[in-house]
């Protein structure tokens, strides 16, 4: 497996870190994956989880989103902002990344994936509905309250975690608003669990005091397991087709 931290050259001409896996043994999907971390940025968590479409034979770009030009906690304003917008730095980011995806040469790529947690999945749930892109994997982020809002969107398959207070009942939300687009998709609520089930970040903050913020914020393996066979399963069936 090829695993290191690249730079990518934005249109502003800021260099962007990202982490970029070549799997060992390919899939022969010919499809990269677009790996967005959640609030808490770019680390050694969404390192663990592109390591693992890559194990799955997936080529993967973990960019760092709040890796932007201007002083740091500037950018990460920034980037909350184009959160809620909709709009902003950050999908200019995510489009750059699709194209780079598309141009190297280390992997055969022409499909792209997106898979995304917490604000990751609200960054990958509305860059795939004006990109081309074939197939997004939103994870416990926000979800548009008009379905309107994600005309054009690609196959989906996602999960929220009940337990959440904030976006608990947004899993159902998208999957509503799927069903009246005509979209596939595999949405999934698991009742059991609060935000941020597929992420294990080893802080204090996490670990400890997670589940008492009204996200209801804790890693859940048995609710990590079956997503990832969901994903997985989904991802293939589609990028096959």
């Amino acid at each position: 497996m090829n695993d290191q931290e690249i730079g990518i050259t934005l249109p502003s001409g800021h260099v962007m870190r990202a982490r970029w896996i070549v799997p060992k043994t390919p899939n022969g999907l010919k499809a990269a994956v677009i790996a967005i971390h959640d609030i808490f940025g770019y680390g050694d968590d969404i390192q663990r989880i592109a390591r693992r479409l890559a194990d799955n034979g997936y080529a993967v770009l973990a960019p760092d989103l709040y890796d932007q030009p201007g002083a740091r906690a500037l950018c990460v304003v920034k980037t909350l902002k184009a959160h809620e917008s909709g709009r902003g730095e950050a999908f200019v980011q995510l489009e750059t990344c699709r194209q780079w995806l598309l141009e190297q040469t280390q992997a055969p790529v022409s499909k792209i994936a997106l898979m995304g947690f917490c604000m990751g999945g609200r960054f990958a749930l509305l860059y795939a509905a004006r990109a081309p892109v074939q197939v997004v994997a939103p994870f416990y982020g926000g979800v548009p309250k008009r379905a309107s809002a994600l005309t054009g969107l690609c196959p989906a398959v996602g999960g929220w975690g009940k337990k959440d207070l904030v976006y608990g009942d947004h899993g159902e939300r998208l999957a509503h608003h799927l069903d009246t687009l005509n979209v596939p998709h595999d949405i999934k609520t698991y009742p059991h669990a609060g935000h941020s089930f597929m992420n294990d970040h080893q802080t204090f903050y996490f670990r400890k005091l997670g589940w008492y913020s009204p996200l209801r914020a804790r890693h859940d393996p048995d609710a990590e397991q079956d997503s990832w066979r969901r994903v997985l399963t989904f991802f293939e069936k589609t990028l096959s087709a």
